[in-house]
Order: C-alpha cells, then structure tokens, then sequence
C-alpha cells in the first residue's frame, strides 16, 4: 500500500507540479472553449443542409461527410492534418490544427444531435410560425431551432463533456493542454503522480457538468412521462 501511496498518490510531488499542470488545464479550458461552439455550429449548419435543402446531393454529400468523420479516428485525423499538411503545402499551426481537426469531427457528432432535435419539433411549428408572417429563415431561427436545441440539451451536453475529454490527444503535437503537461512532469520526477493528478483534475471540471447533464436527462425523462 505504501508504494501504492508514493508512485500514484504522492502528495509531495503533487504539490511540486500542481502549478505547471494547472497551466495545462487552463489550455485544456481555453481549446474546449475554441472547438466546441465552432464544432456545434458546424453540425447545426450540416443538420440544417441535411433536414432543410431539398437536393438529394446535397444531403447524400452531408450525409456521407457525418459519416465518415464519425468512424475515421480523431487521432489519425490530428496527425494527418498537422504532419501531412505540409507535404500538400499547408503548414498549420498546432492551435489551428487542433482545432480544424476537432471541427471536422466533433461536427459529425453535433449534426446527428441537432437532426434529431430539428426532426422531434412538430411540422406544425413551422407552419404556425410561417402564419404569423415569418419567412422560413426566421421561422427556423426563432421557433423551430430554440425547441429542437432545448429537446436535445443533455446529448449536446454529453458531447461538449467527450470533447472535453478528447482535447487530451492534443499532446500528439506538443500543444501544452493538462494531459501534455501532466506527462512532461511525469519524465521530470520520474514518478507516476502527475498523470493521477492530472485525473483529477479532469474530474473537479468535468464533475459539474456531469451533474447538470444528469439533472437535464431526468427533467427530459419526466417531461415524456407526463
């Protein structure tokens, strides 16, 4: 128990590297609050394409695009655009890499999450809000978007926390975010404890959330209850 205690849980050494990984978690804070509302945005845009347009190319093309990057490894799509850029002439930075990388994917994600919001409001929503003399464009954004975006609240919650979560491979190109941070201190004290307390350090952020979504699942069970 006791070598248990000083490779895992050691409070020395947690108290030697808690200042360099606090700055690691607040790149993880600052990289969540860049992706996330570029990634939401970005599926609401291809849940808009896919349930509004009424070209079978273009849902088919956004469709296919939800697809894939749902299935393709986020991870290997970091590496690619980060490393593999340059070889096709465009060197991005690592900022602007994470982040394209995590757009691309976690759009797929929002999409499905907004499509199904949009598809649970009522046709005659729109046709309500159409009589009022709203055009379609105003219809969407003042009716029909606020009750699908309220319908799914605790999936896009859910997926805000995964991409949270996900901002740790983020390492993979030295960008400094808390799991990075956690393992440079880990080669410097030679000694396991900073990727524990970089654990829970994930938990104390990601905690609330969690409750909140938990709150959220059960107010939307009570609501098709009723």
């Amino acid at each position: 128990m006791e070598s248990l205690i000083q490779n895992f849980f050691n409070l020395e050494v947690y108290a030697a590297v808690f200042p360099y990984l606090l700055r690691g978690l607040w790149a993880t804070v600052w990289l969540s609050a860049l992706v996330i509302p570029l990634g939401a945005a970005a599926g609401l845009a291809l849940a808009l394409g896919l349930t509004q347009s009424r070209s079978r190319a273009v849902r088919w093309s956004i469709v296919a695009y939800i697809d894939f990057f749902r299935a393709f490894p986020p991870l290997v799509l970091l590496i690619l655009i980060y490393f593999g850029g340059p070889f096709l002439g465009v060197e991005l930075g690592k900022v602007s890499a994470v982040a394209l990388a995590f757009v691309l994917n976690n759009a797929s994600y929002f999409a499905e999450v907004f499509r199904a919001g949009l598809q649970g409001v009522a046709a005659g929503q729109m046709e309500a809000a159409r009589s009022t003399g709203l055009d379609r464009r105003q219809a969407l954004q003042f009716v029909v978007i606020p009750q699908a975006v309220k319908n799914v609240m605790p999936d896009l919650v859910g997926n805000s926390i995964e991409v949270v979560k996900l901002t740790s491979i983020a390492s993979v190109v030295a960008l400094p975010e808390l799991l990075r941070a956690a393992r440079d201190a880990q080669s410097l004290v030679y000694n396991p404890s900073p990727v524990v307390l970089a654990a829970l350090m994930y938990l104390a952020l990601l905690w609330p959330l969690t409750r909140w979504l938990a709150r959220l699942e059960n107010r939307r069970a009570r609501r098709k209850a009723a």
